[in-house]
């Protein structure tokens, strides 16, 4: 039996049903005023054990340590509250009602998951983490697992850290929360003495990597039922001592290998003592390029012969799915207006008018890098792009080269450039580049340096043979420089965030041949500044979900409600990364000098 019933009113909140409860708290599913759907907590205060409310302010520890988390990788405070019941006085709060996956479920559906995606989720999980252990004072999770982790559908699957209700302080020996329900398989051993903080939440977050990446915990051990916790302990302990996790057999780089060892180290002074530096093994390039790795692409080129030849009959053969878009071209992107001038000029009229070209000797460029913040729609250009200019087109991802054969990636990336060039004129659209070309002189990377001389290979005046690469990243820097030369990825241009006026066009082409009264896109132009394309995707798309549960027209309140309720993706200390990102790829001298490309830099 619930507290709360069905229908009944909490401050301005409507109960809908209750999703769970134990012994002290209610979960349920609440409405506001306007149908948006919230995840309303409730605390019976008089049940819950003293060490979970803040004896100074009489607040449960959980409200207030989750009214400081504010970030895209963490579930969302909305609003908290009192509440008088049968059972005594009621503390609440409400965060975003998220839909989607949970990574055990995932996990569990998949067995495991590529190392690409793997390696994204587990950064934006850090990401979560590393504002939590940066707020003053420094909070830590304390029970981060699979279970734990949301791939929300709102947001297309960003992992959102949820269930707050051991976030504390860092704890040295007396916790303020419950530790009987923690799951042991991904507790660091210190915990089992009462001490939790950054790096028992690193320990964590690199144990659900292993996960994601085999299928199974670092050390799985069958506990009998009913066993107490301690005695589970004291076997987990004496498990782990005896049998290290075999790492080195791991069909990953040695980058995660370094990073599954530090990270998953049982003693506490040889783990990672905070995010910053996994994310220096993972993407530091002040490493010197190992000797052994430094090969001449005309001896890589020289090689690729000898497996060439039984290309025929090969078992990693695939064919690569290139046609003709069915879309309407750059008509089908709101604004960019400067970017679409720019293609058109610069790049469409060369490839597409070849008479003329070669009047005037006009060399026809081999490929472009689109570069910039996350969201912002270079993918979405690209795809736009090919259908601009008629060509074939086929959009290319790091997973699609995979390949578990000895140079398996190598003869893919040369199967598809001969496809290309047979249904030729292609566009070839390359998704986070920097995946699949990474600077090899950074260390971990000579396990792709082969895939990237073939790259250089293929790339070499392509156009010639009717190939023109659009390559996509968030992190140019990271790409090989040798890729970017001329003849190769001829020109870069950055994408930066959508100013006004592609707002407002993005608003109305998201409501469009939806039920709207009538909507003052300028005004939801202004709301948003500093929105993305996806950010405004799903407010329109939120808007329209709670229009539809009420079977009501769209109206500029929900609208303005939807954009109230969502935080940009982007933190401006992330857009400042992305424009030093931009200086270096340009040079400060040159970005001076000539007009930038794209939307209103902020």
């Amino acid at each position: 039996m619930s507290t709360i019933k069905n229908g009944q009113i909490v401050g301005k909140y409507t109960i809908q049903n209750l999703i769970k409860k134990n012994a002290y708290t209610e979960t349920y599913r609440a409405e506001d005023e306007d149908h948006n759907a919230f995840f309303f907590k409730l605390f019976i205060i008089k049940q819950m054990p003293e060490k979970l409310i803040n004896t100074a302010t009489g607040m449960v520890y959980e409200i207030e340590y989750c009214r400081e988390m504010k970030h895209r990788n963490i579930i969302s405070y909305v609003d908290s509250g009192t509440y008088k019941a049968e059972e005594g006085t009621c503390q609440y709060y409400l965060t975003n009602y998220f839909s989607g996956e949970l990574l055990a479920e995932r996990i569990q559906r998949k067995g495991c998951i590529m190392p690409d995606e793997s390696l994204a989720i587990f950064r934006e999980v850090l990401s979560g983490l590393q504002f939590m252990h940066a707020l003053s004072p420094s909070l830590s999770h304390n029970d981060l697992t699979p279970r734990n982790i949301m791939l929300s559908a709102a947001t297309g699957g960003t992992p959102e850290i949820i269930d707050l209700g051991h976030v504390s302080p860092p704890c040295n020996g007396k916790t303020s929360f419950d530790t009987s329900d923690l799951d042991i398989y991904y507790s660091a051993n210190e915990t089992f003495i009462g001490t939790y903080d950054a790096q028992s939440d690193i320990f964590a977050a690199t144990a659900i990597l292993y996960t994601m990446l085999t299928g199974k915990k670092p050390w799985e051990i069958e506990f009998a039922d009913g066993m107490k916790r301690s005695r589970k302990i004291m076997l987990m302990k004496d498990f782990r001592k005896e049998h290290p996790v075999d790492i080195e057999s791991l069909g990953v780089d040695e980058r995660i290998k370094v990073v599954l060892m530090k990270g998953l180290a049982l003693h506490y002074n040889e783990r990672y003592r905070n995010v910053e530096q996994i994310l220096h093994d993972l993407d530091d390039d002040a490493t010197p390029q190992r000797p052994e790795d430094k090969k001449d692409e005309k001896e890589a080129s020289d090689s690729r012969g000898e497996y060439r030849r039984s290309r025929e009959d090969s078992p990693n053969k695939m064919d690569f799915d290139i046609k003709r878009g069915t879309g309407n071209g750059f008509n089908d992107i709101a604004g960019m207006k400067e970017l679409k001038a720019y293609l058109t000029q610069r790049v469409i009229f060369v490839i597409k008018d070849r008479e003329r070209a070669e009047k005037y000797r006009l060399t026809p460029p081999n490929g472009m890098l689109l570069y910039g913040p996350p969201g912002c729609g270079k993918t979405f250009v690209a795809e736009k792009f090919a259908e601009e200019t008629g060509f074939n087109f086929v959009l290319v991802k790091s997973s699609d080269l995979a390949s578990s054969y000895l140079h398996g990636s190598q003869e893919k990336i040369a199967q598809l450039f001969k496809q290309a060039e047979e249904k030729a004129p292609v566009v070839l659209c390359f998704d986070e580049f920097d995946a699949l070309v990474p600077d090899r002189s950074n260390p971990g990377s000579q396990y792709v340096t082969s895939e990237v001389n073939e790259f250089l290979s293929q790339l070499n005046n392509c156009a010639q043979r009717g190939i023109f690469v659009v390559a996509t990243s968030n992190r140019p820097d990271k790409i090989d420089p040798a890729v970017l030369r001329t003849g190769r990825i001829d020109k870069q241009v950055y994408v930066p965030l959508p100013d006004k006026d592609a707002r407002r066009e993005m608003f109305l082409l998201h409501l469009q041949d939806r039920p709207c009264t009538d909507i003052d896109a300028e005004r939801l132009a202004e709301l948003s500044d500093g929105y993305i394309a996806s950010d405004i995707a799903y407010v329109v798309n939120d808007a329209a979900m709670t229009a539809a549960f009420t079977d009501q027209p769209i109206t500029e309140e929900i609208l303005e409600t939807a954009v109230a309720n969502t935080h940009p993706s982007l933190r401006k200390e992330t857009l400042k990364t992305f424009e030093d990102i931009r200086c270096r790829m340009e040079g400060i001298e040159r970005r001076n000098n000539i007009r930038p490309i794209g939307f209103t830099t902020y």
